[in-house]
């Protein structure tokens, strides 16, 4: 009896740390999404929708390069990248089930709930006149069967409609739309095999799946709304390419006018995703470029409790605690872990003096230094002076000219060996970080 009894309570405690587990996860695992507004708000907004499948990246990747890298001059377009951010950084298509077959009914309990409703509010508010929901799919859409990869049943390189029209006062003739946007592609191909159609789903003819869509959800709101499907065969770049091209002609169709920092090409489409992305942590004590960054920087300073504050460039850009360690997430990608050096943070930020080739400067704690030849970190009584990887005969680390062979190489924030760290510490405290990038 005292046996079955001790089972018994064991089975309890199992399932009450079930329950409590299962709610901690969902309420950490579920990140919230952001809505980035460009341009000047009117009710002729375009509503653009990326990472609501987290395995999709051509898709998540188009949104965040739209939102970092276009200037809208007239009209206005909003934008949200990362729509199911935890699938993202899973490299799921849905750790609580497909996102994208939600929008028909879901239950309160469903942890994704509060995200369909928020997305639902911006499909439904009265600026916004058209959306799309970017998507990457399997194989090459074709309309009549080529192969097992040039199919109907394939979802890549298509233009997706749930049907011909919708009686609405603007943007209601969705399938001449889609045509303009699928021959603006097709002029612009990579390659033949690249080549864009028109996918009407004809949804409302009993498609039981597609009723669960976001996008059929929005046209019985009243909105005009296309999926935009680029292939999985072909690299992310390449898929970001095609996406952009269909989203500037929805923006030329609505008369939304804009200005692009990069040519749109494969070559400017890998840049625009893979440099100048960065992030700062502690109000900028310290800033971090991420382009060619390690995968692991060791004894980083965390603040004492754990907490991590950050800034970033990019809205794909994450970061994740695990134990000791906190990932950098870019999308799907973890860029780096920080192996934590907990430390208490002093709360001032003066200047500090640099001389940089021979010029003096006045730096502030974040602060990244181009260096072509040498640097001198001058001697400040207020601090205790670390330069990582630096070694000599004399401990003296300030008032020296350094260079970057004098610097060991498996100590640089970067692969290639030029980005290397200066640390202050005040009082036992970590005061801020000063990154010297050397000529590379």
């Amino acid at each position: 009896m005292e046996y079955d009894l001790n089972r018994g309570i064991l089975k309890l405690y199992k399932v009450i740390f079930a329950l409590f587990f299962s709610t901690l996860l969902s309420a950490n695992a579920v990140i919230d999404f952001d809505i980035i507004k460009k341009g000047q708000e009117n009710n002729n907004t375009l509503l653009v929708i990326g990472g609501i499948q987290g395995d999709e990246p051509g898709g998540f990747i188009s949104a965040s390069v739209l939102s970092t890298h276009y200037e809208i001059t007239k009209g206005s377009v909003w934008i949200v990248p990362n729509l199911n951010f935890y699938s993202i950084i899973k490299r799921s298509r849905g750790p609580y089930g497909d996102m994208n077959r939600k929008f028909a009914y879901l239950s309160k309990k469903d942890p994704e709930y509060e995200t369909i409703q928020r997305i639902k509010s911006y499909i439904k508010d009265s600026e916004v006149k058209l959306v799309v929901n970017l998507h990457d799919g399997s194989g090459y859409y074709r309309p009549k069967y080529i192969d097992s990869m040039h199919s109907p049943r394939k979802w890549g390189q298509c233009s997706i409609i749930d049907q011909s029209d919708i009686n609405i006062s603007i943007y209601g003739n969705l399938e001449d739309i889609s045509s303009s946007v699928v021959s603006h592609v097709n002029e612009n191909l990579l390659n033949d095999e690249d080549i864009y159609h028109i996918h009407n789903t004809r949804t409302q003819e009993g498609d039981k799946e597609m009723e669960k869509t976001l996008t059929y959800y929005a046209i019985n709101e009243g909105k005009a709304a296309f999926g935009n499907e680029a292939t999985k065969s072909l690299p992310t770049h390449k898929r970001v390419y095609y996406h952009l091209l269909a989203l500037e002609k929805y923006m030329d169709i609505m008369g939304i006018e804009y200005k692009r920092k990069f040519t749109l090409n494969a070559t400017g489409v890998y840049n625009a995703i893979n440099n100048d992305i960065h992030i700062s942590f502690y109000d900028g004590k310290i800033s971090l470029p991420l382009t060619k960054i390690r995968g692991a920087l060791k004894y980083f300073p965390i603040k004492k409790d754990g907490t991590i504050d950050f800034k970033a460039s990019n809205p794909l850009l994450r970061v994740v605690k695990s134990g000791n360690s906190y990932s950098i997430h870019y999308g799907n990608r973890r860029l780096s872990r920080l192996k934590a050096d907990y430390q208490d943070y002093d709360k001032l930020s003066p200047s500090v003096k640099f001389e940089v080739d021979g010029e003096m400067k006045d730096v502030k704690f974040g602060a990244v230094l181009d260096v072509k030849k040498s640097f001198l970190v001058q001697d400040d009584k207020e601090y205790r002076i670390n330069i990582i990887g630096y070694t000599n005969k004399i401990k003296k680390e300030t008032n020296i000219n350094i260079k970057k062979s004098q610097i060991m190489k498996r100590y640089s924030v970067d692969t290639k060996g030029c980005i290397y760290r200066v640390e202050y510490y005040k009082d036992d405290k970590f005061a801020g970080m000063v990154l010297v990038k050397f000529d590379g």
